[in-house]
């Protein structure tokens, strides 16, 4: 039972820990957009247990092709979505040295869980711009997969949260900061989550845009579905998560990015840097 809920907590935070709302507080202008794929990647034979500590594990490795967007559908509103159309995990196989077993490894390939959601400026034209984005996480993804039926790319409940976004140009400083706060509901037994973040920019390169992240998940731990230990399916799942981002504009419309996020505090997540690389494309 260990080693299945590891697995599952690990396959959750790598699909969503790249579900973020890239526009801060800032709505996309009506008819205009930003799309962006994405490839991220997880390899780790560590893991962050309930109780903080890191333990050893079998190396597991996840990869996860999305494709995040928004696009404006008026200057207040603004659609966003976030789709993990292809995910693959993988456990590798073990050989025992002293009996010379061997336990197989297993793999599994299918959909994650899609996001959909909605973004509303709830100021326009301010020095403050204040959004509010309502989302809803809907489970296609693989509950039961592999040969061990352990392996899962979707949780198989139902999100729905709340973001709010302050953001903040410093112009003409080359500064833009990001502040935000939410609350996830999740279905079928699973804990609510508090969530928050901060966004730091620095755009005085040509071209260029620096960006660090730090994003967090506290748990109410007021689910039904907690049992001792690791618990079931990253039910009571914390962390900290700080990301450095950089993004190049390579003409008006196409750039591309690269960013790297750790973990430096959590609980039931994988002790392994989340490596993402994508291209972007600004309507």
């Amino acid at each position: 039972m260990k080693l299945k809920n590891i697995l599952l907590v690990i396959i959750l935070v790598a699909i969503t820990s790249t579900a973020t709302f890239a526009g801060g507080g800032w709505p996309q202008p009506k008819g205009h957009g930003f799309f962006k794929l994405s490839q991220s990647m997880i390899i780790a034979d560590q893991f962050f247990n309930p109780a903080g500590d890191i333990v050893d594990i079998t190396t597991i490795s996840i990869y996860s092709t999305a494709l995040y967007g928004e696009y404006g559908f008026s200057d207040r509103v603004t659609g966003v979505f976030h789709v993990p159309f292809f995910v693959r995990s993988t456990l590798n196989e073990v050989r025992r040295r002293q009996s010379g077993t061997i336990e197989p490894g297993d793999e599994v390939n299918a959909l994650g869980d899609p996001i959909l959601g909605l973004k509303y400026a709830l100021t326009k034209d301010k020095w403050l711009a204040l959004s509010a984005t309502v989302s809803v996480g809907i489970p296609l993804g693989e509950t039961e997969g592999g040969d061990s039926r352990i392996l899962q790319t979707g949780d198989g409940e139902f999100n729905q949260m709340i973001m709010i976004d302050a953001s903040h140009s410093f112009y003409p400083k080359p500064f833009y900061s990001t502040v935000s706060v939410g609350f996830n509901n999740r279905t079928n037994g699973f804990s609510e989550e508090f969530r928050y973040g901060f966004e730091i920019g620095y755009t005085g390169i040509k071209n260029l845009i620096a960006v660090l992240k730090i994003n967090g998940v506290e748990s109410f731990n007021n689910g039904e579905t907690v049992t001792a230990g690791n618990g079931i399916f990253a039910n009571n799942t914390e962390f900290l998560g700080v990301t450095p981002e950089i993004n190049y504009n390579l003409n008006d419309k196409w750039g591309v990015s690269v960013s790297a996020g750790f973990a430096p505090y959590a609980k039931r997540i994988l002790a392994a840097p989340n490596y993402s690389a994508g291209v972007y494309l600004q309507l």
